[in-house]
């Protein structure tokens, strides 16, 4: 199992984070005009107290080798089934694949504290397994690569759009 963290700076406050991450708007113009996720859509979405737990149906781009293409065929998608926690500012989620769904998985935290005034931090940690012999390991390595990508320009658009709504 690979597991990373990334980091990245946020240039608005906790509160306007998660009021973005909870956004429709945020999240048409973030999945599908900026990271071209061919599907993205919030399917359930309830709040129950300090929570929000949310549904995700999602089909990204994917840049992967041959063999991790081939493994993981056309159409490859997701559904994340994820919970928010706005007392700890955390984001828990879990993937359930739509390919080699018994040997694939992927799940995560994502942290955001405050750096300042109108500034933040999101830590994210990202688990992948895949046990499938001979290409597991290749798996593993090709979406942490493509994930990395994904979240540091999901960081840039974050700190686009919220420069874009003070005006």
């Amino acid at each position: 199992m690979a597991s990373f963290t990334m980091t990245h700076d946020i240039n608005c406050s906790v509160e306007e984070f998660w009021q973005g991450f909870l956004d429709p708007e945020f999240n048409r113009q973030l999945y599908n005009q900026e990271l071209r996720f061919s599907k993205y859509e919030v399917v359930e979405q309830k709040e129950e107290g300090n929570q929000v737990k949310r549904t995700v149906e999602a089909k990204p781009p994917l840049n992967m080798p041959g063999p991790v293409a081939k493994a993981l065929g056309e159409g490859f998608g997701y559904r994340e089934i994820g919970t928010l926690d706005r007392s700890k500012s955390t984001y828990e989620w879990r993937w359930v694949t739509s390919a080699l769904t018994d040997k694939l998985s992927v799940e995560g935290t994502m942290k955001v504290e405050p750096a300042g005034d109108q500034r933040c931090k999101r830590v994210v940690t990202i688990r992948i397994g895949a046990k499938i012999f001979g290409v597991g390991g290749l798996i593993e390595s090709a979406a942490e690569k493509n994930m990395r990508e994904g979240w540091d320009a999901s960081a840039a658009f974050t700190n686009r759009y919220a420069a874009s709504k003070r005006g």
